[in-house]
């Protein structure tokens, strides 16, 4: 059961000790204090207003300690508007003055042209030492005064458990009762219910309170709390931004805040019903007394305040107490670009020269009247110089493709097929490879890399092509695109690439080659082409190829052409699954003297020969040495280099040559390679491989000594008297054949667990 108690059934204006037992059930004792002004004083002074306003002297005091006392407050009568407006300041016992106000009962924290911040005391219930409820109460009566209780900056807080706290306006002058509170509840066996900075009835409940509130006092209701655990409740009207919720509050709130805590209160000049009745100024107590101020409604109870007018700031209760603003040192007084000029009480915004200030919009908009007279001048002046405009203009285009053309390497493409009495490839204008590329649709791109981006297009006759544009506009690759032209144009074999055709006429140059469908060498043996389950013999036709393409253009090419970065994701696979050796992008021309021979070509780590790496020459054996790492891919299905696992066994062809010099082969070939191939056949791959890995590049085969010994293996390999009793060999010797193409059966490389997945025809070479 509840037990009520509380202080809402009578007033006491006068600080006194209450024990009436028709207040309080239980025994409980308690102390009320009520504060209040004297009700004799205000009436006298409600009733006999000044005649005048007095004004403060200059020699007023204007603060008292740290806080700044503003006019109508003041130090003294004298220097106060009314009395009730008087502050009187103390000097503490640690020697700090502070300042009070309303019969000196209320600490003054801060006054402003319409607020006041005072400590408010906080009203506590606890139980003593007897284990009964004592308490002491704070109420306040400012009816007759300037001051209302701020309804937006208060909140009525109530700390405990168990506990509903009441506020109460019981305020006969306006003929009002006002009764309100809240309940705080909590765990009677333990407080983890209560959280830091929240007040929503665990532990803390608040509510607000109306506005024109001029009286309150509070009381208690309290709920049984047997095991006194929690032996205080608090109650007080406070203002809400100063308060934030500790747990600790429970027993110590009253403590921690030394009793008191910050409340807001709102005042007017309330002589005056209104601004309307006030501006008559009958009983000379208007109090808005500078020239450049305005008066305002109350907006918390009757009266008014004072303000200064718009462009002006200061105190509008003193003669000449608001002073012009300079509005121009805000930087959003005037629009962007515009110029502020500060006049008295205002200020003017203009633009700059051919812009006008539209009030309406407050914006700098164009002057139309100017605008108009210079376009009129520009007209004459644009008909005159017209046609020398498009003189110039045409000149200028020429020179811009003829810069595009030289820039692309066309002079020196052009002079070759003069040379060469033309080379067989087309020249296509920009429009046809917009539409062979549906203006380069990005569903149309087949790859993207560091040299460029690769669509894939459909050409005049039907045919697939891949167009590369450069990604990057800059001399390095405008340089490579014309070496590209230059190698490729000059070259017909069914084992590389065959470039088609290009164009220069647009800054981004162009080159346009066959289209490879089915991936590349590297794909089919560690990619997602894996699934294909390729069979060896498919694999060592797949590097007999390659070879042939590669012996084509250190002997057969005009001049000799070294790659420069062979290894197995530079050789594509077509339809039918022929080798097709591409990307030139590291290429050059066999030098024709020493001096020519040094050079810096990027090409790919794990592939790279290490004699040229030491000497910086770039050579036909160089490509012999990468090729040499392909050939160990296809043996060993391994990839050419590992950044994890032990140093040794990072590099496939270090790896590799380790092992066959301990003869010991079988370590790096897998169980499928080594169960169902021929000892000859194995050997004799691998032996050529150890050559190509020589590290005295003169000590390597040619590629065509390399293409020779592939085919006589890829024979050896078919021999049916060699191979071992398989499947394949009762293919053969049957004369039965289960391909329409060179896709032999046989030993195949296992799959992985994610590799059944259609192959992708996007060819990594194109991403170059």
């Amino acid at each position: 059961m509840f037990r009520i108690l509380g202080v809402l059934v009578a007033k006491t204006y006068l600080s006194s000790k209450l024990n009436p037992p028709q207040l309080f059930s239980g025994g409980a004792r308690m102390e009320v204090r009520f504060l209040q002004l004297s009700i004799g004083l205000l009436l006298l002074l409600a009733a006999q207003p000044a005649p005048t306003t007095a004004l403060p002297s200059p020699q007023c005091q204007k603060k008292c300690g740290n806080v700044e006392i503003q006019y109508p407050f003041g130090i003294g009568l004298e220097c106060s508007l009314a009395p009730y407006f008087n502050v009187s300041c103390k000097v503490q016992e640690d020697g700090i003055s502070k300042p009070f106000i309303i019969s000196d009962d209320l600490e003054l924290l801060d006054t402003s042209l319409s607020t006041i911040r005072v400590l408010n005391n906080i009203a506590t219930y606890c139980y003593n030492a007897s284990g009964q409820l004592e308490g002491s109460f704070w109420g306040f009566y400012a009816s007759l005064t300037p001051y209302r209780f701020s309804d937006i900056q208060n909140k009525f807080i109530v700390i405990g458990c168990n506990t509903i706290g009441y506020i109460g306006d019981d305020d006969n002058s306006n003929q009002t009762n006002y009764l309100s509170g809240c309940v705080a509840t909590c765990n009677k066996l333990s407080d983890s219910d209560l959280t830091n900075g929240s007040c929503s009835g665990v532990g803390c409940c608040q509510t607000s309170i109306p506005k024109g509130m001029s009286t309150y006092q509070v009381g208690f209701q309290i709920g049984a709390n047997s095991s006194r655990k929690w032996r205080c409740n608090y109650a007080v009207l406070m203002e809400a931004a100063a308060f934030n919720f500790s747990t600790t509050y429970i027993n110590t709130f009253n403590d921690t805040n030394a009793g008191q805590v910050p409340m807001v209160l709102d005042w007017a000049i309330r002589n005056e019903s209104s601004c309307e009745v006030a501006r008559q100024n009958k009983t000379g107590t208007y109090a808005c007394l500078s020239a450049n101020s305005e008066c305002a409604e109350s907006p918390n109870g009757p009266g008014y305040l004072c303000s200064c007018s718009k462009g002006y700031e200061g105190n509008p209760y003193l003669p000449g107490g608001c002073q012009d603003y300079n509005e121009c040192k805000d930087n959003s007084s005037c629009p962007s670009g515009g110029i502020c000029h500060n006049i008295v009480g205002g200020y003017r915004c203009s633009c700059r020269l051919g812009r006008k200030f539209s009030k309406e919009n407050k914006t700098c908009d164009p002057d139309t009247g100017l605008i108009v007279g210079v376009t009129v001048g520009f007209v004459g002046l644009l008909i005159f110089s017209f046609f020398g405009y498009m003189i110039l203009q045409r000149r200028k285009l020429n020179k811009v493709k003829q810069d595009h053309f030289r820039q692309h390497g066309g002079m020196i493409l052009f002079e070759r097929m003069k040379s060469e009495n033309g080379l067989a490839f087309t020249v296509f204008t920009e429009a046809e490879l917009t539409q062979a590329t549906n203006n380069y649709d990005k569903s149309r791109i087949i790859g993207k890399g560091g040299h460029g981006t690769v669509y894939k297009g459909t050409v005049k006759d039907s045919m697939a092509v891949a167009i590369k544009r450069c990604a990057l506009i800059d001399e390095r690759q405008k340089k490579e695109f014309g070496q590209e032209m230059l190698i490729l144009s000059q070259i017909n074999h069914k084992n590389i690439v065959k470039l088609v055709g290009c164009c220069l006429e647009v800054e981004v140059p162009m080159l346009v080659y066959e289209f490879i469908p089915n991936g590349t060498l590297f794909e089919l043996i560690h990619g997602k082409n894996q699934a294909l389950q390729i069979s060896f013999s498919t694999l060592l036709r797949i590097a007999h190829e390659a070879a042939e393409g590669l012996n084509f253009l250190h002997l057969y090419a005009s001049p000799p052409i070294i790659h420069g970065d062979v290894k197995s994701a530079n050789i594509l696979l077509d339809g039918n699954y022929m080798a097709k050796v591409s990307d030139f992008g590291a290429s050059i021309l066999a030098p024709s003297d020493k001096d020519q021979y040094v050079t810096m070509v990027q090409g790919t780590c794990g592939y790279l020969d290490p004699e040229y790496m030491q000497t910086c020459q770039l050579t036909e054996k160089s490509d012999v040495y990468s090729f040499g790492v392909v050939l160990l891919e296809v043996l060993t299905g391994q990839e050419p280099l590992k950044l994890d696992g032990p140093e040794t066994q990072r590099s496939l062809s270090s790896k590799f040559l380790l092992a066959m010099k301990e003869n010991n082969l079988d370590a790096v070939l897998p169980n499928h390679i080594k169960g169902q191939e021929s000892t000859e056949l194995i050997r004799g791959l691998a032996e050529l491989a150890k050559q190509c890995l020589d590290m005295c590049g003169s000590n390597r085969p040619s590629m065509k000594e390399i293409a020779d010994e592939l085919g006589r293996l890829r024979k050896l390999s078919l021999h049916p008297w060699v191979q071992l009793e398989t499947e394949e060999t009762r293919s053969l010797l049957s004369g039965t054949s289960t391909a329409t193409f060179e896709m032999e059966t046989g030993t195949r490389y296992p799959t992985q667990e994610s590799a059944n997945v259609p192959m992708n025809p996007r060819s990594s070479y194109y991403a170059r």
